[in-house]
């Protein structure tokens, strides 16, 4: 009798609609569809090339610095360190570049240093003093925060015109910061899924007791992961140096991208306890907020309100996941 055959398997992976990550992206479809709708009603014009530049430039920033905390976050860590980062890093490029074209180089070689010297001290004392991640990080904040503002009251230094394309120009109405994004997504994706360090971190906050058993140097790996995540922040602060054309005091903490990070992280499905989750998830949950934020703008909503619907609408996400995950833990 001849063997029947198997079916061939696809080379690509099949779409779970219960998958977070999956469905943070249907759910930022839908929000951009119904705030179409509803602007429109209004008198207004969501769809315009305009609004769509402004949608996806306001996702570069966030985006940079969320995919960064995904890593932290995956392995069962924090950093609240983020916001006040971001900050310095605009300063420390604008005024190394001094407006001159042959000091970017070096401008981009000094923030990224200075990223990945935080990025390591905070996962030093997360796992060398063993202190929590919430108190390292925010100790950390605390500490940027003093040096900023003893040493600087306003917009510092000077981004020459050429770098300042980064920020500004786009073909089309797709701006060009956001390959940037893109490129540093594939980038962590690559890692998190394809490289035995991004095994690892999935390992350290899934159960950290169990991947040191198995070999995993779990202390090495969230430093790695801090590292990593300063790394996309100092990336993020040239992109709002770029913006801005100086380094401002006040780039991350008026956009509260410690927080805001955290949000567009969870809205994308990734556990804060670690150990599941990724980074199309959290790409989706930038578009989420992006995309809310812009039809809050349109419609002239109060800042109260929106933040609580902000709120509302993560709250009912991370609901909805932890509903989910029992289901699907009973039916197992």
């Amino acid at each position: 009798m001849r063997r029947a055959r198997r079916p061939a398997r696809s080379r690509w992976p099949a779409v779970r609609l219960g998958d977070p990550a999956v469905g943070i992206w249907l759910a930022a479809l839908g929000v951009t569809l119904l705030g179409w709708v509803i602007v429109d009603a209004r008198g207004g014009a969501f769809m315009t090339q305009g609004n769509v530049t402004g949608i996806l430039q306001n996702c570069v920033a966030l985006g940079l610095i969320a995919l960064g905390q995904t890593v932290v976050i995956l392995t069962g860590s924090l950093d609240l360190s983020v916001a006040y980062l971001a900050s310095l890093g605009t300063l420390v490029a604008a005024e190394t570049m001094a407006g001159q074209d042959g000091n970017v180089v070096t401008a981009v070689i000094a923030v990224l240093a200075l990223s990945a010297a935080v990025g390591l001290a905070n996962g030093l004392i997360v796992t060398g003093l063993k202190v929590n991640a919430f108190i390292a990080t925010l100790g950390v904040a605390f500490i940027l925060r003093g040096w900023i503002e003893d040493n600087y009251s306003g917009p510092a230094g000077s981004v020459p015109v050429t770098f300042q394309r980064l920020g500004y120009d786009r073909i089309g109405p797709v701006p060009v910061s956001v390959f940037l994004l893109a490129a540093v997504a594939l980038a962590l994706w690559l890692i998190l899924r394809r490289a035995r360090l991004g095994h690892h971190m999935y390992a350290t906050g899934g159960d950290a007791h169990a991947a040191r058993l198995s070999g995993v140097r779990t202390g090495r790996t969230v430093v790695a992961a801090h590292v990593l995540c300063s790394l996309c922040v100092g990336v993020a602060a040239l992109f709002l140096a770029a913006r801005f054309g100086a380094g401002s005091p006040w780039a991350g903490t008026e956009a509260r991208y410690d927080l805001e990070s955290i949000a567009a992280v969870v809205l994308g499905g990734t556990v804060l306890a670690g150990g599941r989750g990724g980074v199309v998830g959290t790409l989706g949950g930038v578009a989420v907020l992006a995309v809310l934020d812009s039809v809050f703008n349109q419609l002239s909503v109060d800042p109260f309100f929106k933040n609580v619907l902000r709120g509302v609408v993560i709250i009912a996400a991370v609901a909805l996941y932890a509903r989910r995950r029992r289901s699907v833990r009973r039916s197992a």
